[in-house]
């Protein structure tokens, strides 16, 4: 079974180009996750974001130096996501330059304390299945936000630490532009946000991409604050931008489309917020919540609010856990019994392990993946009828996964199918 169509169709967001935004200001798009943007002066060039490998930012400089071959003098992080910072050595080429970030930015690539205890290996796991990494090309479709294939020597390889941190909305003139940097917080605390106010042109960061926005990514993020990057929106649209150039996907064009889609934007998140907060108030609990949220016509019909990255329902249930915590208001919930032991008890009534394995087999075999996964969880965490029941959920999964437009969801579906393969 092919993927989702909508979600090939997505690819073209990734075709790979150096986009002529202004005279003088460039935007690399598809080479890597992330987009690398160049603001071209008379002795130097500023660059914004420096993308998530060495290797990439290798290919995109080779490209860019067709069109300018003067240093790189500055580099600005609009945040600290890895793929955003991974690249600026190649761009330095060995000299000192400057390199600016937000007060407040914070990386996983520095300042990490050792002696604490942190869930690396689970994050690092996570990771690997959200991003599809040792997935093949035709199994990766791409990444909702960025391509599929792109180059992964060198990631995290080429980070330098910034030497000069922006605390406010601070004017700067480098290499004959003009610029305003602003602190506007998103999907990252440390977001900055650059305006070059001549051309009216705005880089964005991840504060806005051709996909629903990713309030939550199943890699595992700490609470990203909706309310806030709701906020963003109306800091964005202030500017009254012409030209958007955001961290991922394509530049958008003109002032009356960026402004409906900064709009749309802000709007479908506090949707999510007020539809989830209804839910809550009502003693709903966060699944179910989320599998009755779906944005209204006007907005669920926008080519860029489509779940290619971003997921309502993981939204939603992110914005519970984030503001009530883990617990979802039934007692029950407080002294659940571990999966091994519920899942005994589960078998038992439901007439043995065979009897469930044939449920899971029926399920599957009727379109209704989801509960043969549910059904096989259980005979695998009771170690009954183990190796079929893998089986089927690997089935399962691969079904899920070719039937879904959430680039996300379809790698780590995939990833965890080919997991439980090599168990044999």
């Amino acid at each position: 079974m092919p993927a989702h169509p909508d979600l090939t169709a997505q690819n073209a967001q990734f075709m790979k180009k150096i986009h002529k935004l202004a005279d003088n200001v460039y935007s690399a798009v598809g080479y890597a996750a992330s987009n690398v943007h160049f603001l071209v002066g008379e002795t130097g060039v500023v660059v914004i974001d420096t993308t998530e490998t060495t290797q990439a930012a290798t290919n995109i400089l080779t490209d860019f130096r067709e069109i300018s071959d003067l240093p790189v003098n500055t580099i600005i992080y609009t945040h600290s996501h890895r793929d955003h910072i991974s690249g600026a050595a190649v761009f330095a080429e060995g000299r000192d330059v400057e390199i600016i970030a937000a007060d407040n930015f914070s990386s996983d690539l520095v300042g990490l304390d050792e002696t604490r205890p942190a869930p690396n290996a689970a994050l690092m796991a996570r990771t690997k299945r959200q991003f599809g990494i040792t997935l093949n090309d035709n199994e990766r479709v791409n990444l909702g936000l960025g391509p599929g294939d792109r180059p992964m020597k060198g990631m995290g390889a080429g980070y330098i630490e910034p030497t000069l941190r922006v605390s406010k909305t601070t004017k700067l003139a480098r290499e004959g532009f003009e610029l305003e940097l602003a602190k506007a917080p998103g999907e990252t605390p440390d977001h900055l946000i650059v305006w070059w106010a001549a051309e009216r042109i705005l880089f964005s960061g991840d504060n806005f991409y051709h996909a629903f926005p990713n309030l939550y990514a199943i890699r595992g993020t700490p609470y990203r604050d909706f309310d806030t990057w709701a906020d963003a929106m109306d800091q964005l649209m202030a500017y009254a931008p012409e030209i958007l150039a955001p961290g991922h996907t394509q530049p958008v064009f003109g002032a009356e489309v960026i402004k409906t889609a900064l709009t749309d934007y802000r709007d479908a998140i506090r949707f999510v917020v007020s539809e989830t907060v209804k839910g809550m108030n009502a003693g709903l609990d966060p699944i179910t919540i989320a599998a009755a949220l779906k944005l209204p016509e006007e907005l669920a019909q926008k080519p860029y609010l489509q779940e290619f990255y971003g997921h309502i329902g993981y939204a939603s249930q992110a914005y519970f856990a984030g503001t009530l915590g883990w617990f979802d208001g039934n007692p029950t919930s407080l002294g659940r019994l571990p999966a091994a032991q519920e899942a005994e008890r589960f078998i038992a009534l439901a007439g043995g392990p065979d009897a469930v394995l044939d449920a899971a087999q029926s399920a599957l075999e009727n379109t209704d993946a989801q509960w043969a996964m549910e059904l096989c969880d259980r005979l695998i965490a009771a170690e009954k009828n183990v190796k079929p029941a893998r089986a089927i959920k690997i089935n399962a999964l691969r079904t899920v996964a070719d039937a879904t437009i959430n680039a996300p969801t379809r790698n780590y579906y995939l990833l965890s199918a080919r997991e439980l393969e090599e168990l044999g």
